[in-house]
């Protein structure tokens, strides 16, 4: 019985360590690949649109808006459209005194933001044509982004080899508490140690949320935006790397994005970020496993998106679940046995939790040490959130359980006015870009 536990702790860590080896690798390559490795430079600025899905927004989606309107780009090659989507404020007189088109969208059945993005192009198709623009834009409303975001996303998609393109997601209010800190050092840990080293051995990067960029040519052989389950971005990631179509990385075009500050909020944001990872895993699971032996092209970023959706937490709940459970039952055993259980169980169980603990902190560290100079916080904040960064990612185990069993809808999240003078990172790229003029 002793040693069936212990092969099956043994069995079960060396998988799940196995299975994620390629992201140290990931690490080590953001560690020593200081120096950029590309220089893009564009031989045309593109005519693009923006999206922004926006739901009771009006308090924040002048100061996205105001922060688009003054790109450092050609002004008649940014069109700006906003879907107010099931609005009860508004929104959509907000957006247009700020200067967006506003199409105004109500559905209280398709909820959610890829219904909404869904709709707008719909509608563009509609009211302009297919070959309007060479491609989209997608924000979130509480997003404020630098002056140089397009110009530089403009860049790296005139080079023709990608379909689509992420970017660096910065935090607005990164230094309010623990969990807006958590939030900010996991986007830019995404950034530095997934997207850039995707970027470096020229795999598929990812779409996080926001701030990202899709050709024309997609949305074309799409038929718009068909990808609706509750973690959109993701879907359309699995979706590209199963065919062929390359996602790219532009490091230089940073946006700033609020982060929750209370666990209430936290929790049901990512309890639909959760359910929607099963639901891209129950979705592609099973192709992207094919992909990773038959895909002719992207057989690494079929892996890589599996692991990321993969429910590897989940396995590591069913070991820590297996040895609790022995704990409680071996007191039942005779004492001699009943030791050596408790021995054994407990082992695992502390060993799993100190190891998940380190792990996260070195990512955590990892992150904090190359992108200091980008963090907004003092330094006892920076090295206080590095510790608190892997209690931030252990609150998951509750909401990736909660998520199996429950159902899980799009609930919106209330942000807060900030101007984008009021965002230290955007005041740095605000002078910057007056010292050029």
């Amino acid at each position: 019985m002793l040693e069936l536990i212990s092969y099956f702790n043994f069995v079960l860590a060396l998988t799940i360590s196995a299975a994620y080896f390629y992201q140290l690798v990931y690490l080590m390559y953001g560690l020593v690949s200081l120096r950029k490795p590309w220089i893009f430079v564009a031989q045309k600025q593109h005519r693009y649109a923006v999206m922004i899905s926006a739901r009771n927004e009006e308090e924040v989606i002048g100061e996205l808006i105001g922060s688009l309107t003054s790109q450092n780009y050609p002004r008649e090659l940014l069109d700006i459209y906003v879907v107010a989507d099931n609005c009860t404020d508004d929104t959509a007189g907000a957006a247009r005194r700020a200067g967006a088109t506003v199409y105004e969208r109500f559905d209280t059945v398709h909820k959610g933001k890829g219904y909404a993005l869904g709709y707008l192009l719909h509608e563009l198709k509609a009211d302009i044509g297919e070959s309007g623009y060479d491609g989209f834009f997608v924000f979130d409303a509480d997003n404020i982004i630098a002056p140089n975001f397009v110009n530089e996303m403009n860049k790296v998609f005139d080079t023709g080899d990608y379909q689509a393109l992420t970017s660096y997601r910065n935090s607005k209010n990164f230094a309010d508490n623990w969990i807006s800190a958590g939030y900010g050092l996991w986007f830019m840990r995404e950034a530095r140690f997934l997207n850039f080293p995707r970027m470096l051995i020229g795999t598929n990067c990812a779409i996080s949320g926001t701030g990202f960029l899709i050709s024309a040519e997609v949305v074309q052989q799409n038929g718009g935006w068909p990808y609706h389950l509750l973690t959109e971005d993701i879907e359309f990631s699995a979706n590209c790397a199963l065919k062929g179509q390359r996602i790219g990385y532009c490091e230089t075009a940073v946006l700033y994005d609020e982060q929750p500050v209370t666990f209430k909020q936290s929790w049901d944001q990512r309890l639909r970020w959760s359910k929607g990872f099963y639901q891209v895993d129950f979705k592609y699971g099973l192709s992207l496993l094919k992909g990773c032996f038959t895909n002719k092209t992207n057989k690494f970023s079929c892996y890589d998106m599996l692991m990321t959706v993969a429910p590897g937490m989940l396995l590591t709940l069913v070991m820590l679940a297996m040895n609790l459970m022995l704990l409680v039952t071996c007191f039942t055993e005779p004492a001699y046995i009943a030791r050596r259980i408790f021995h054994e169980a407990s082992g695992a169980v502390i060993s799993a939790i100190v190891m998940f603990y380190i792990s996260l902190f070195t990512f955590g560290a990892a992150t904090t040490i190359t992108e200091w100079k980008k963090i907004a916080a003092t330094t006892k904040q920076k090295i206080f959130y590095t510790f608190t960064f892997p209690l931030f990612l252990f609150t998951y185990v509750p909401i990736a359980i909660v998520a199996l069993v429950r159902k899980v809808e799009w609930r919106p999240i209330k942000h807060t006015a900030m101007s984008a003078a009021q965002v230290p990172g955007m005041r740095s790229a605000m002078a910057e870009e007056a010292t050029r003029s």
